[in-house]
């Protein structure tokens, strides 16, 4: 009998992850604080607005922060009961590719637009597999054809350029998977494609979660994307997470003030008439952050309290968690 995701070890735990970048205006804590699990053959979804911090929070995971200015202050990244921020550079490197891949949000910027395709898959089997060239080709095609690539065999010696926005990012995926890795990490991994490949796309990421039993962990501000893909969500704010739940009850039942209004702001074929819902106000500039909850200044329910004092993350229940007052004995509605 198969498994169900509560049963199933954790893969990768973040705990009080603290990013900084130090700029001459002041310190930017782009990931404050950060706590999560992702479990073995789970779709994590990291959702919220550009600037919550779900970007450095995957590059953070991978050891890929610019320093200067950017530094890793606190927290750990325990991958399979390791903390990665105990290894070396070289030991990363290992990891990387191998254990741990990423997609990037912009295909025709991560691939490197002087070598062929086959080239650029061939170098993560050569480097973590000890592939010989001749093979490292063969392994190329049979990714190509994997993820969904009709004529394998011709295009694996095409350029970046030669292909389309949909196949760029099919090639993403065919080098992120190369090495069969226990996490897959899709920053944004649809944004620059049209509806019809963003849906292939998200199938073909469904396909091979299901064969190789890889965890994911999907950065996206697209909930429509979180209610197809996600077992659990993460909603960050101003470099915080917000709330964390399962996909059913963050769409049934939200609890923080931030996600209805994300929620809300989702077109249905209900709201076909007149404008659709918007959060008032902006992401709080980081060097400037508001001195209670972050969201209070855009919240239609804060009061004085919320202005005034951060509020603590509060555990629901195993799998659920909210940082809002409402939800303390010490909220005055």
């Amino acid at each position: 009998m198969s498994q169900t995701l509560t049963e199933k070890k954790t893969l990768l735990h973040v705990k009080n992850l603290k990013t900084h970048y130090f700029t001459e205006e002041g310190v930017v804590p782009a990931v404050d604080g950060v706590d999560f699990k992702i479990k073995k053959g789970e779709t994590l979804a990291i959702v919220g607005e550009s600037g919550s911090g779900k970007s450095q929070t995957s590059l953070s995971i991978m050891r890929l922060i610019p320093s200067p200015p950017g530094k890793i202050v606190d927290g750990e990244i325990n991958y399979d009961g390791e903390n990665l921020l105990e290894k070396s550079d070289n030991e990363m490197r290992k990891i990387r590719g191998n254990k741990i891949s990423m997609i990037f949000q912009e295909p025709m910027t991560s691939l490197n637009p002087v070598f062929r395709v086959g080239d650029q898959i061939s170098e993560s089997l050569i480097l973590h597999q000890g592939l010989n060239a001749k093979e490292a080709l063969e392994q190329s095609i049979k990714l190509l054809k994997l993820v969904g690539i009709p004529e394998a065999e011709r295009r694996v010696h095409a350029f970046p350029h030669e292909l389309s926005g949909g196949m760029r990012q099919r090639v993403m995926i065919a080098i992120a998977l190369a090495c069969n890795p226990e996490l897959l990490i899709a920053d944004e991994p649809t944004t620059a494609l049209d509806v019809t490949i963003q849906n292939q796309i998200l199938e073909l990421m469904k396909d091979l979660k299901t064969k190789l039993d890889t965890s994911i962990m999907l950065i996206t501000h697209d909930l429509g994307v979180v209610a197809e893909m996600a077992d659990r969500v993460v909603v960050m704010y101003s470099g915080q997470i917000v709330e964390q739940a399962d996909v059913y009850t963050i769409f049934e039942n939200p609890r923080h003030p931030y996600t209805e209004g994300l929620l809300k702001s989702m077109p249905t074929p209900e709201k076909k008439q007149g404008k659709l819902y918007a959060i008032e106000g902006v992401v709080p500039n980081p060097l400037h952050l508001p001195l209670g909850c972050r969201f209070a200044p855009r919240c239609e329910y804060a009061t004085e309290l919320c202005h005034r004092e951060m509020p603590e993350t509060i555990k629901i229940s195993d799998e659920e968690e909210v940082r809002c007052w409402k939800y303390t004995n010490r909220w005055e509605a």
